[in-house]
């Protein structure tokens, strides 16, 4: 967790650019994404220099070649370290007309992150702005990747306080909540097909680091985490710019972050490669046919990329694979044709475990859609016995456009800090505080986990009038397969006293006569 202090460097890092002239916040991160680029190539080039002095050998992996550039600059010169120290005009003119064309130049070289720099445009306006950033940015420690990777979260979340595409951010304790309810194990091989700024392989990267630290004691593990466990794909650049960074800043060395419009036809050929996945992928959107991949279209026939990315989904898992989805409401109760066979095909088809409801305002402030969590097994050979509801009324957060914490932050989110002053009751992995009933009516997401636990036991036994329960397939299969959970929530209605006529009579000739008197001491007054 990153402190105070920090985060008041990065304000100011920000407030320089908003003076300077950059008001977008994309632009800001995207500038930011480049220079912390170029600060962990010098530390990369500096630990090969350091191991070189070490073993008295030459440098085995130099970072910048010896040499110069086309334009007679020396490599070496285009170093963080070097020109960090220069006045702003000889700074301006080293990274804008020498250090940039560098960052272009290493899409050559094999690692996801170069490969994403090779469209990277410098748009800073002035030197004076270039070495004030520079020197905040100089300030900021980056030696530990905890607060290196949470230092990138918090610029991030400016994406989503700006109000402008904050459609690429997903808010990051509903992320962290899914990737709990899926439990990510370290042989795992995720995706996520619409991936942004990667918050879900950056969530489950970091649960395996806190559940499962034997992958680092183990190479093949070890080399599976960095090579082979993430994949993400989105179509946007500047996005894949930023997700690289971020998955960069969490500590993977090389995860597979590519560009790809997922529902095309170009990419019809791959199915059955993942194991995970977690994602929120975009809808209330539409496609045209001759764009869209054809295996697609013969499950589901249909333009809306809601129903098509869950289309996708179930061809991209192999048999046995999880998934953790965010979809509109729209997709539970839709009517339609395509609706119906999709919802079919989960229930019938494969196995369905979960429906959580989220409360609308989650994507606050730039979408006030209502929204739910489908969780759910690939088994080609059905299995759905029970689906799981939950109805989350409260998520830590006010569901206005401010989106303020409710509680403390040692209170927050699904998982709560061992610190917390209120006794455990229960534990899921040795010792989760619970919430009070109070602290619960605005937190609901430790109580979404904690019954999730119990979706085989005790929660079959709950009534459909509680805030989760259980529905059996028959039941399911009999609404049509309806999802929404409003088709079987029972509502309680309370008993109204009976009161016999004779006593709602006097009642009104008691009003009556107040009224009367009333009357009577105006008619008096404006006399």
């Amino acid at each position: 967790m990153i402190t105070g202090d920090i985060k008041s460097q990065i304000d100011r890092i920000w407030d320089a650019f908003w003076s300077g002239g950059i008001s977008n916040p994309l632009e800001v991160i995207e500038q930011i994404t480049y220079l912390l680029f170029l600060r962990r190539l010098d530390d990369l080039h500096t630990l090969e220099e350091n191991k070189s002095a070490r073993l008295r050998k030459p440098v085995a992996h130099r970072v910048f070649p010896e040499g110069a550039d086309p334009k007679g600059r020396p490599y070496n010169e285009l170093r963080w370290s070097r020109f960090k120290h220069s006045s702003p005009a000889e700074m301006y003119t080293v990274v804008g007309e020498h250090v940039f064309p560098f960052l272009r130049a290493l899409g050559g070289d094999d690692s996801t992150y170069a490969h994403h720099m090779k469209d990277a445009r410098f748009t800073i306006p002035t030197p004076a702005l270039l070495a004030k950033v520079v020197d905040l940015l100089d300030g900021v420690p980056m030696e530990d990747r905890d607060t290196k990777g949470d230092l990138y979260e918090y610029m991030l979340g400016k994406i989503a306080s700006a109000g402008q595409n904050g459609q690429f951010r997903t808010p990051r304790h509903i992320i962290r909540l899914m990737v709990e309810l899926v439990r990510p194990v370290p042989t795992d091989i995720m995706c996520d097909p619409a991936s942004g700024t990667c918050g879900f392989p950056v969530a489950v990267g970091e649960y395996l680091r806190q559940h499962h630290p034997e992958i680092f004691r183990d190479a093949k593990l070890k080399a599976h985490f960095h090579h082979g466990l993430f994949h993400a794909f989105d179509f946007d650049n500047t996005m894949l710019r930023i997700g690289s960074m971020n998955m960069l800043l969490h500590g993977v060395e090389n995860p597979d972050i590519r560009y790809r419009d997922s529902l095309a036809q170009d990419h019809a050929g791959e199915e059955e490669k993942y194991t995970l996945i977690t994602a929120n992928s975009p809808f209330a959107g539409s496609l045209d046919y001759e764009t869209c991949a054809k295996d697609l279209l013969q499950v589901v026939k249909t333009k809306k990329t809601e129903l098509l990315f869950l289309a996708l989904y179930l061809r991209l898992l192999k048999p046995g694979g999880r998934a953790a989805v965010i979809v509109p409401d729209g997709v539970l109760f839709g009517s339609s044709n395509a609706h119906k066979t999709l919802r079919q095909l989960l229930v019938e088809g494969q196995k369905l475990d979960a429906v959580i409801s989220l409360p609308g305002g989650v994507f606050k402030p730039y979408a006030g859609v209502s929204t739910a969590i489908l969780l759910f097994t690939k088994t080609n050979s059905g299995g759905t016995d029970h689906v799981w509801f939950y109805d989350v009324d409260a998520d830590g957060w006010s569901l206005d456009d401010k989106r303020s914490p409710l509680l403390s932050e040692d209170k927050l989110g699904s998982v709560l800090s061992r610190h917390s002053p209120v006794p455990s009751r229960h534990s899921r992995e040795g010792g989760n505080p619970v919430l009070t009933s109070e602290e619960h009516a605005k937190n609901n997401l430790p109580d979404v986990l904690a019954r999730w636990i119990q979706r085989d036991g005790s929660e079959r036994k709950r009534p459909r009038t509680a805030q989760s329960f259980c529905v059996p397939k028959a039941d399911i299969a009999a609404q049509g397969y309806d999802l929404s959970l409003n088709c079987y929530k029972e509502v309680v209605h309370e008993e109204v006293a009976h009161r016999p006529p004779s006593e709602i009579l006097k009642n009104l000739d008691q009003l009556e006569a107040e009224i009367q008197r009333g009357m009577k001491e105006l008619d008096g007054m404006l006399k």
